[in-house]
């Protein structure tokens, strides 16, 4: 583990390191880590945006945006995971275990977000105890990196068309597990922009379904005429 990520209460840090399928064989003496996961997700789009505002004082909101969405995206956070060598501590159900979970980049991610929620209640809810760290990794990203993985983001893409064209409240996706095995789950979502459905999609994990609910909405949006087919799906003004 990381020489910045020492815990006072070493029992959140076990919590953040529980995976579901670890819960379901021991119930009796096992929380999983879905809450926290919840709690780092939004310390790390708190903080990306931080960083980044920053960082880069010259670039324009919408790059800002893009670049934040690269810096938490399930490919950079399993990448943060391994670095904290999360994937030799994660407490993972047998079955999980023997189909490799510890190296599932959408696993590794969800730790990572939760252990970061956990580092966060463990300091008295002080984010400033857990900057250093987070933006220490964030500083090992290259910023080509960043600009690259930036321009693929779907639900990034989504966001940017109903901030230019609806208004600031961003898209709500509604996902749930509708099938699947506990080892090989699969999930369906739907997105919506001012209370309308504009895309459906299905995927492995909740942030996979969304980004294909994402993409399914720029695909009908296309069609109809409302945004502009080029390599980042630039809005109509």
């Amino acid at each position: 583990m990381h020489p910045l990520l020492k815990f006072q209460n070493e029992d959140l840090l076990e919590q953040a390191l529980t995976h579901r399928s670890y819960v379901r064989e021991h119930p009796r003496d096992a929380v999983d880590n879905e809450r926290l996961e919840f709690l780092g997700d939004a310390l790390l789009t708190f903080l990306s945006g931080d960083y980044l505002y920053r960082r880069f004082p010259d670039i324009k909101e919408d790059e800002m945006t893009r670049r934040r969405a690269a810096l938490v995206d399930e490919t950079q956070l399993a990448e943060f995971a391994l670095k904290l060598g999360l994937e030799q501590v994660i407490r993972l159900g047998k079955g999980m275990m023997q189909d490799g979970g510890s190296q599932n980049k959408n696993l590794l991610s969800s730790t990572f977000e939760a252990v970061v929620g956990a580092f966060y209640l463990d300091g008295d809810r002080d984010v400033e105890r857990i900057r250093p760290l987070i933006e220490e990794l964030f500083e090992e990203v290259p910023e080509e990196v960043m600009a690259t993985r930036s321009t693929l983001d779907s639900k990034n893409r989504l966001q940017e068309w109903t901030h230019a064209n609806v208004g600031h409240t961003p898209p709500k996706y509604t996902t749930e597990k509708v099938g699947g095995s506990d080892h090989n789950p699969e999930f369906a979502s739907q997105v919506y922009v001012s209370g309308k459905m504009i895309g459906r999609g299905k995927g492995r994990s909740k942030k996979d379904a969304e980004k294909q609910a994402a993409e399914d909405a720029l695909g009908n949006l296309l069609r109809k005429g409302l945004l502009q087919r080029n390599t980042k799906d630039t809005p109509k003004q």
